[in-house]
């Protein structure tokens, strides 16, 4: 039972029997609300009693008194119960499940997010998730339970009177069918408001992160319009899908109703005929003003379940998706780097790396150079297991890398991409980032080596300046500086560096060189370069040209071929020598 609600509705085991523990309270407190029409009767019949016999009405007044306020005790115990099943757990299991996602997240290959956009993943962590919260606190376990308890007090109702419990009962498949028939339309217009919602998510984040960009082609009421038709489109199919679901929940409710009029009409006539007396026609009325409202609110869930099935479902993309495994305990012999025959596509028939076989050494710098898109990036990513390659092997210290755990693969390198990512965060906790752990003076010590120090104490607090999003209050040079502190910080047998001085002035670059020199020393070193100066002293070059490799050598050997290489390293020292001014 547990498993399978795990699956139907993305919980977790803890979750699944919390959500057995709310239908099992609701349905206790349904019954319960049965408890006050029993003393209503109970209480009629005794002033019927007394009028009949002549006896005080008042004989009784304790007897009852008592017999309501412990029904009221009861039922307030029984909502507690039902309150801390129903919501505390629904929290506990919210805080379960965006853990269980980020985990999952955590694990997954980068070629899962290359293939979703960033709005809809913030989407399911954030608003799916709290959609969620709400069907499990308030739609699930009332359904359940008012489905028990329906047939419980319908049976009891059948025990008692056939025909008056027909009378009540007739409209409750009905209503039920009309609303259940309705799911392929309601599911329709609820994935179209899906996809107008995340349109208008993408082009907000779009917008926020390409505002420099916007202003500066004067785009502004351009991209403005844009979201005003995007806002218009997915307001106009949210109201399209609630009006989808009303139309039929509200039909079902009223045909729900007249269940009431069938119950006077057959209570008025069973009574006439002397069939049943006036205290089981009122009881009949009162059971079934109590039956109709949890049905009510059964119609109501069961719509708000359809429209959260989808939510579920995208959920369940993300939780069900094959995650990056391998072992845990990983030692290797030694840090060379192989490539043996890799292939890689990002996409389908869009094939990046094509049968690549190099080895970076350990106590080597390799450099890997070439053209624009010619896989150079993608290289170091696959030694890394950013991605598993679709044919070949990517070996450290002759072991396959996607047979080991990312996290366990990753405590050995060391990266400096041309992409910086820093955190909304102090920059010491920035640089720390490479060394859990690390004492203030080894963060200092990196700042220094990486040439940061001075630029870090001229910042209104130093070191405990607060950098805004991705170091947005920072330059280009400084955020790509910081990167390479917390590089030089982890200091890490392998080293990945892809421009790693591209960002900096020609003062900098020389000081940053000297550090890195340092850092480089002993270590296998995987470093990506297009001008042709930086990798000057590599001892391995490998040119990739087209995602192949097209040569590979010493920086004299390859000069000596001629090639790739060699008309590369002339068209720089040509454009060296170029000047404003100069004719094209």
């Amino acid at each position: 039972m547990t498993g399978k609600l795990q699956h139907w509705f993305a919980l977790s085991e803890k979750g699944a029997k919390d959500l057995v523990k709310a239908v099992i309270w609701s349905f206790v407190c349904n019954l319960g609300l049965m408890l006050p029409v029993s003393a209503v009767l109970l209480t009629v019949s005794h002033l019927l009693g007394c009028l009949e016999h002549g006896v005080a009405a008042m004989d009784g007044f304790w007897l009852y008194t008592g017999s309501a306020l412990a029904i009221l005790a009861l039922l307030f115990i029984l909502h507690w119960f039902q309150y801390a099943s129903l919501y505390l757990a629904t929290y506990r299991e919210s805080a379960s499940r965006r853990i269980s996602l980020a985990e999952t997240l955590r694990r997954l290959p980068l070629s899962f997010f290359g293939n979703r956009d960033l709005s809809d993943l913030t989407s399911t962590m954030i608003s799916d998730c709290s959609s969620l919260d709400q069907m499990f606190s308030h739609y699930i376990p009332q359904l359940f339970a008012s489905v028990f308890s329906t047939l419980v007090i319908g049976t009891a109702m059948f025990l008692c009177n056939w025909r008056m419990a027909l009378a009540v009962l007739w409209v409750v498949p009905l209503a039920v069918v009309l609303t259940a028939g309705s799911k392929k339309i309601q599911d329709a217009f609820g994935a179209k408001s899906i996809l107008y919602k995340r349109a208008v998510a993408d082009c907000i984040q779009e917008g926020l992160e390409t505002v420099r960009d916007i202003k500066a082609c004067s785009r502004q009421e351009s991209w403005l319009s844009e979201l005003d038709e995007k806002l218009a489109a997915m307001e106009k199919g949210s109201i399209h899908s609630e009006l989808a679901t009303g139309v039929f929940v509200c039909s079902a409710q009223a045909f729900l109703r007249l269940g009431l009029a069938t119950t006077i009409l057959t209570g008025t006539t069973l009574l006439f005929a002397g069939q049943i007396t006036f205290l089981y026609f009122l009881g009949f009325l009162f059971a079934a003003a109590r039956l109709y409202d949890p049905l009510g609110m059964v119609l109501q869930n069961i719509a708000a379940t359809f429209s959260a099935k989808l939510q579920i479902e995208r959920m369940r993309s993300i939780l069900e998706q094959p995650v990056q495994e391998g072992a845990e305990n990983f030692s290797p012999k030694s840090y060379d780097i192989a490539f043996d025959h890799v292939s890689f596509a990002y996409r389908k028939d869009a094939g990046v790396l094509d049968d690549v076989s190099f080895t970076a050494k350990q106590g080597e710098i390799t450099a890997l150079i070439g053209p624009s898109g010619g896989g150079k990036s993608t290289a170091c990513k696959l030694a890394a297991r950013f991605w598993d390659a679709a044919r070949g092997k990517v070996t450290l210290g002759g072991v396959d890398v996607s047979s080991v755990d990312p996290e366990a693969l990753l405590k050995y390198y060391s990266m400096v991409f041309q992409d910086v990512v820093l955190f909304r965060d102090t920059v010491m906790e920035n640089i720390r980032l490479g060394r859990r752990g690390a004492a203030d003076e080894e963060v200092v010590a990196a700042a220094k080596a990486a040439r940061c120090d001075e630029f870090i104490r001229k910042l209104p607090q130093g070191y405990q300046t607060i950098i805004g999003e991705n170091g947005s209050t920072l330059s280009g040079g400084e955020r790509q500086r910081i990167s390479i502190a917390r590089a030089l910080l982890k200091d890490a047998p392998i080293i990945l560096l892809d421009e790693a001085t591209a960002s900096l002035d020609v003062e900098n670059e020389s000081a940053v060189q000297a550090a890195l020199s340092h850092l480089l020393r002993n270590k296998t070193v995987l470093v990506i370069a297009h001008r042709m100066r930086t990798v000057a002293g590599a001892d391995h070059i490998v040119v990739l040209e087209k995602g192949r490799v097209a040569q590979q050598g010493t920086p004299q050997e390859l000069m000596e071929q001629g090639g790739l290489y060699r008309r590369m390293a002339e068209l720089q020292s040509e454009t060296s020598r170029w000047k404003l001014g100069d004719s094209v």
